[in-house]
C-alpha cells in the first residue's frame, strides 16, 4: 500500500451536497480534457460523478479509446492501484492517470509480490528439472495484479486473463506444448474454478504455492515436489477478500428457503463470481464475471429471484434497478461483503485531486495557484512494454480490442 497524505481539513468538513456541487464545478472547468472512471464496486456517491462505469479492464480500454478520440489530458480512476496502472498502460503517454487516494490498493494483487514470484518460479522450475521434467511452465496472471507481475508474465511468454476469458486463456496455455503446466497468479479460486471447467481434476492435478509459507521455511510454499510434478496447474495462494466471505452454508440457506415458497413464487437462483471458493461455485446455479452477473440479471424476466455472490454496493444497485421490473435481487450472504480498499476513494479525495488540476488552493496559504496533478500513477517504460505483451496476448485470444 502506498502512503496517502491526510487531506486539508476543509475537505472533510464539507457536506456531501457541497462536495458534489464542487466536484461538478471542477468537472465543468476541466471539460473534455478530463475523464472520470468508476469501478462497479464504488459507492453511489462516487459513481454518480463517473463518465464511465465498468470492471477494471473495460474501464482502462474505454479510457484509451476516448483519449484517442478527443484531447484527454487526465484520467481519474475511482478504483484501486492496479486498475490505475492498467489505465496508464492502455492510454497514450501524454495522458496522466490519477488515483484519488494512493492507499486504495487491492489485497489480492498485493498477495503476489514480484520478489516472491521470482523466487517461486526459480524454486518450481528447479524442482521439476531435478525430477527430469522437460515440459513448459506457462504463467497466467489475472488482471487483478500489479504491473510488475504482468511484466514478469509477459517476459516469460505468458498471458493475462479476466474472469470472463480465463477459459480461453487456459485453453491457449495448454496448447503450448505436449507437456504444459500453468502457474496461475494471484487468485487461487479463479484458477481452480477455471481448471475444473477445463476438465482438470483439481484434487489431484492442482496444488497451491503459498509465498508466506515459503518465507517461513517451507521450501515449496507448502506443496511437495511430488505434487508439483503431477499438477497441471500450480495455484498461487491469493484470494479476493470480498468473495471469500461467501460460504457454502449461504447457498444451503437459499436452497432451504426454496422448499417453502409461497404460491406462484419462483425459486431463488444463486449467481456468483468465480473469485468465490469452488465449494460455493459448485453449489451455485450460475457463475461468471461482473459483467456476466449484471447482464444476467438485467435480462431476467419479471418474477425472477436472485441471490448474488459479489460486492455489496454492486448488488444493492442491481437490487434497486431490478425491483422496478419485478425482479428480486439480494446478496447471497447476510454480511456486508464490501471492498474496503476501494472505499478509500471518496468525494473528499476526488475533489482534492480535481482541485489540484484546477489550481484551487494550490498557492501560498491556500490561495489559488498553478495546476498540480496529484497522485499520478506512472508505469516505467520497460515494465509497461513487458506487461503489454501479456495483455496483448490475452486480447488476441478474445473479442476485446487489441492493445496499441
Amino acid at each position: 500500500m502506498l502512503w496517502q497524505p491526510s487531506l486539508p481539513e476543509r475537505y472533510t468538513r464539507l457536506s456531501d451536497h457541497d462536495l458534489a456541487d464542487a466536484i461538478a464545478d471542477r468537472r465543468r472547468r476541466l471539460g473534455h480534457q478530463l475523464v472520470i472512471l468508476g469501478h462497479h464496486y464504488q459507492t453511489d456517491e462516487v459513481i454518480r460523478h463517473a463518465d464511465f462505469t465498468g470492471d477494471s479492464l473495460k474501464l482502462s480500454q474505454l479510457a484509451g479509446s476516448v483519449a484517442r478520440q478527443r484531447d484527454v489530458r487526465w484520467v481519474v480512476f475511482c478504483g484501486v492501484h492496479f486498475m490505475a496502472e492498467s489505465a496508464d498502460m492502455l492510454t497514450p503517454e501524454h495522458v496522466q492517470v490519477i488515483l484519488p487516494d494512493l492507499s486504495a490498493g487491492c489485497s489480492m494483487a498485493d498477495m503476489a509480490d514480484i520478489d516472491d514470484t521470482i523466487a517461486a518460479w526459480d524454486t518450481i522450475s528447479g524442482s521439476l528439472a531435478r525430477a527430469g521434467w522437460t515440459g513448459r511452465i506457462v504463467p497466467i496472471t489475472y488482471v487483478n495484479s500489479t504491473a510488475a507481475i504482468k511484466a514478469y508474465v509477459g517476459d516469460r511468454d505468458g498471458a493475462c486473463c479476466t474472469s470472463s476469458n480465463a477459459d480461453r486463456v487456459f485453453e491457449w496455455a495448454i496448447s503450448q506444448g505436449d507437456d504444459v503446466k500453468i502457474l496461475f497468479l494471484p487468485d487461487q479460486h479463479l484458477g481452480r474454478n477455471t481448471a475444473a471447467r477445463f476438465g482438470i481434476d483439481v484434487t489431484r492435478q492442482t496444488c497451491v504455492y503459498d509465498p508466506k509459507l515459503a518465507r517461513q521455511g517451507e521450501p515449496f510454499g507448502g506443496a511437495t515436489e511430488v505434487e508439483l510434478l503431477r499438477s497441471r496447474v500450480i495455484l498461487w495462494a491469493g484470494h479476493c477478500s470480498v468473495h471469500k466471505l461467501f460460504r457454502p452454508e449461504h447457498c444451503h440457506r437459499v436452497r432451504q428457503a426454496n422448499q417453502s415458497l409461497q404460491h406462484g413464487q419462483q425459486p431463488m437462483r444463486i449467481l456468483v463470481h468465480p473469485e468465490c471458493a469452488k465449494e460455493v461455485v459448485d453449489l451455485a446455479d450460475l457463475s461468471g464475471s461482473t459483467e456476466y452477473i449484471i447482464n444476467t440479471i438485467r435480462q431476467s424476466p419479471p418474477g425472477s429471484r436472485w441471490a448474488v455472490g459479489t460486492e455489496h454496493h454492486l448488488v444493492d444497485r442491481l437490487r434497486q434497478e431490478s425491483q422496478t421490473r419485478g425482479v428480486e435481487v439480494r446478496i447471497l450472504s447476510d454480511c456486508q461483503c464490501m471492498c474496503t480498499t476501494m472505499y478509500r476513494i471518496d468525494q473528499p479525495h476526488l475533489l482534492w485531486v480535481l482541485d489540484g488540476l484546477c489550481g484551487v488552493g494550490t498557492g501560498p496559504n491556500g490561495a489559488d495557484g498553478p495546476p498540480v496533478a496529484r497522485n499520478v500513477i506512472s508505469v516505467p517504460t520497460d515494465v509497461r512494454n513487458a506487461a503489454l505483451r501479456a495483455l496483448s496476448r490475452m486480447l488476441e485470444l478474445t473479442t476485446l480490442q487489441p492493445v496499441d
